[in-house]
Formats: structure tokens, C-alpha cells, sequence
């Protein structure tokens, strides 16, 4: 409902790195962090309002909006950590597939489309089940805070 009501978006809107989720959380360190790992040019964190438990995205530090802004350096990395994200959630929480996407500005889906971010989405057989149907919601069985703690800790040194 948070999500929803939009009680927690930056005065200003997402469009300047001041308000962008994705250009403070790299700063957030201890309990509030929800970052699983860092790189040079990207890192990973879990998406606070998951689809799935494990949710997570791969964004650049960088403020752009743009998958055509990356240069070579944060492309390449992107994809590595993309790559690294699904074998980390394979092993953690035996994920039977993913869904992979970026959506590239505000009428294709992006709910903060200033800032590129690649999801990766685990996916169970079964996991839609009545109750986004019926009650128009999601249960999640696992807290964040849980799921970064499992994730962080199986996540490489040195992804490559």
C-alpha cells in the first residue's frame, strides 16, 4: 500500500539523482541497506515492493535513464552482475526459472523510469496463486531483511 499511495516518493518527483531511490541506496549501509552486493559501475539490491521473494535489480550508480546512456564498462558489468544475480538465487532459494527486463520509461511500466534498472525475478512453478485474484495482493513468505542477509552472503567476491 505504501507503493500504492505514494507516501514515500521524494518531494520533486524521481527525476533529479536528489529524489532517486536508486542514487541514495548505495549510501544506506546496516539494516536500512537493502544493497546485496557492489561493483565498480553497478550494483544489486532488492526491490522493496518485490514480485517475488529474492527480487532483486541491477543498476548503474550512475543517474541515467537510458539503457543506450551505459557506456561499455557499465554495460558489461550489468550483464555480469545479471548473470551472478541468478546463480546466487538458484542457490539460496532453488528458483525455477526468472524473468529478466528493464522497462525503458514511464508508458512502458517503469515506476521510477529516470533512473535504468534490470529486474531479476525469480520464478516458481506455482507461485501465482489465488491471492492476487482474489485479494489483490502478494505473500511474501520471507522478510527483506532475511532475503538480503541469505543473498549477500552467497554472493561472490569476484563475479566474472
Amino acid at each position: 500500500m505504501t507503493y500504492i499511495s505514494g507516501q514515500d516518493r521524494p518531494e520533486g518527483g524521481y527525476e533529479k539523482p536528489s529524489g532517486c531511490p536508486f542514487c541514495r541506496a548505495p549510501a544506506q549501509t546496516g539494516d536500512d541497506s537493502l544493497v546485496v552486493a557492489r561493483g565498480e559501475t553497478v550494483y544489486v539490491v532488492l526491490n522493496l515492493y518485490p514480485y517475488n521473494p529474492g527480487h532483486l535489480l541491477v543498476c548503474p550508480y550512475r543517474h541515467v535513464a537510458d539503457y543506450t546512456d551505459l557506456d561499455p564498462a557499465e554495460t558489461g558489468e550489468l550483464a555480469v552482475y545479471t548473470q551472478t544475480a541468478m546463480r546466487v538465487i538458484r542457490q539460496v532459494s532453488s528458483a525455477h526459472g526468472f524473468n529478466l527486463g528493464m522497462n525503458q520509461g514511464g508508458v512502458a511500466g517503469a515506476g521510477i523510469a529516470a533512473h535504468l534498472h534490470q529486474h531479476v525475478v525469480p520464478r516458481w512453478g506455482g507461485d501465482a496463486n489465488f491471492m492476487p485474484v482474489v485479494a489483490r495482493t502478494k505473500v511474501l513468505p520471507q522478510l527483506l531483511t532475511d532475503t538480503r542477509g541469505l543473498l549477500a552472503a552467497a554472493w561472490p567476491t569476484n563475479p566474472r
